[in-house]
């Protein structure tokens, strides 16, 4: 029964972002900080969460099995921090996005792959072992990666502090990871239990942190919906192409090549808001409004890949 309603998690994505869209007041209160569990802003907070639950289904020998596969995971994972973040940069210049939502667009490019892939790569019939094997490999180097490369490339736009980014790398993703990965490992009854709900409630957690940015934003997702739509569409469908072709040209079999193309397409979105949310981040606009535009990208781009990458799922999955 949970692993049927997680699997639907395209379903409810579409739901909550549509939900918020039309009533942002039943959302806005993840977005607005008014709330702050610990002194720490809620959206923070609920990816900690989804980022504990990552970690109580990881075990020891999920990190050894990246030896068993080294080729595949280092080529998945080489192809996810060079074409996802140089497609970004080229998309933000090319289409001329203004300054929030560039670094936006860039910031989501530069972000790890999400666990919304697994699904995906299980519902496509493709290597379920390595996406999330992928998966794991490339959130552990985005803790370094994201914030070098945002700063790199996004600082054209806007200086990026690159350690203050550093620093909610470490809080909202490897500390609870390396959390879960202790909990899973010395009290493997309770994480055992908790591991059951644990992909459902990542997937609801990131609706609700999507729905939050949606309802926060609705002007600026209004005045800005044509150029944002497309410049999100062409960044997965970039990745999801590009990872798929260039892993060919690696020499990886049909199921790897499958499964590159959907980890490299698929970003962990929620990620991506939740960083362009942070005190520290926003602070870095000199205006307010581009500060406000720049989770937005991550907001639509929860959307976007998730239903690019279920329609490819069930297109592969037929053949």
């Amino acid at each position: 029964m949970i692993q049927r309603a997680t699997n639907l998690f395209a379903l409810w994505t579409a739901i909550g972002t549509l939900w918020a869209w039309l009533v942002p007041a039943h959302f806005i209160w993840v977005a607005d900080g008014s709330i702050r569990p610990f002194g720490q802003p809620l959206i923070s907070v609920l990816l900690g969460v989804v980022m504990l639950g990552m970690g109580i289904t990881l075990s020891f020998d999920d990190f050894r099995r990246v030896l068993a596969m080294p080729r595949s995971v280092a080529a998945g994972v080489v192809l996810q921090f060079t074409i996802m973040p140089v497609t970004g940069v080229v998309l933000a210049h090319v289409l001329g996005l203004v300054p929030g939502l560039a670094v936006g667009l860039i910031l989501v490019s530069c972000c790890p792959g999400g666990t919304a892939s697994n699904v995906i790569t299980y519902m496509a019939r493709a290597n379920v072992a390595l996406s999330v094997t992928m998966t794991m490999a490339s959130t552990l180097v985005a803790i370094v990666l994201t914030p070098l490369l945002t700063g790199w490339l996004a600082g054209v736009f806007v200086e990026i502090d690159r350690w203050s980014l550093f620093r909610e790398m470490v809080a909202i993703v490897l500390l609870p990871v390396v959390a879960g990965v202790l909990l899973n490992r010395y009290v493997p009854r309770l994480t055992k239990l908790a591991a059951n709900v644990s992909p459902l409630l990542s997937v609801l957690t990131v609706v609700l942190i999507v729905g939050g940015i949606i309802a926060k934003s609705k002007p600026l997702i209004e005045a800005n919906f044509g150029i944002l739509l497309l410049s999100v569409l062409l960044l997965h469908a970039s990745g999801f192409g590009l990872g798929y072709v260039l892993a060919r040209v690696l020499g990886l079999g049909l199921s790897e090549r499958r499964t590159v193309g959907i980890e490299v397409g698929m970003q962990n979105s929620g990620l991506g808001a939740t960083l362009a949310s942070s005190q520290s981040f926003v602070a870095q606009f000199p205006n307010p409004v581009q500060a406000a535009l720049a989770p937005v990208p991550s907001a639509l781009s929860s959307v976007c890949h998730v239903l690019i990458g279920s329609l490819l799922a069930a297109v592969w999955r037929r053949r």
